[in-house]
């Protein structure tokens, strides 16, 4: 299983951003894909994950301004990312993972393959 993660880039504060994780050797929709990211000096945090059957589950330091979504045609998930914030400047991680139940969705160790990350640099 691969993941490629991509769209990341410099944009200010305000802007919208979306990111991309193309996936090969598992099929996004039959699994929970979660989308993780890392400031410097800070753990990972979790971001936002969309389940089979299209729940989807947010960090409150995003409701509301990112939004995850996935195109099946092409076994990709993407993060809209607007109103952004220089707080919200990381590296940006797409996971998947089976079986992940509902309460360990938040939790990075339930996920079994990660893309490279993609970084996000928002300034003031």
């Amino acid at each position: 299983v691969q993941l490629q993660a991509s769209g990341g880039g410099l944009v200010q504060a305000g802007d919208s951003l979306r990111l991309s994780c193309a996936a090969s050797g598992r099929t996004l929709s039959r699994s929970t894909t979660g989308w993780f990211r890392q400031a410097p000096g800070r753990e990972r945090e979790f971001v936002a994950a969309l389940r089979p059957g299209d729940a989807k589950i947010y960090s409150d330091s995003v409701k509301g301004r990112f939004t995850i979504s996935r195109d099946n045609a092409l076994n990709t998930v993407y993060l809209e990312m607007n109103s952004l914030k220089p707080d919200d400047t990381a590296a940006y991680y797409c996971a998947t993972g089976q079986g992940v139940i509902l309460s360990n969705v938040r939790n990075n160790r339930a996920y079994s393959y990660w893309g490279q990350g993609t970084l996000v640099t928002v300034s003031s």
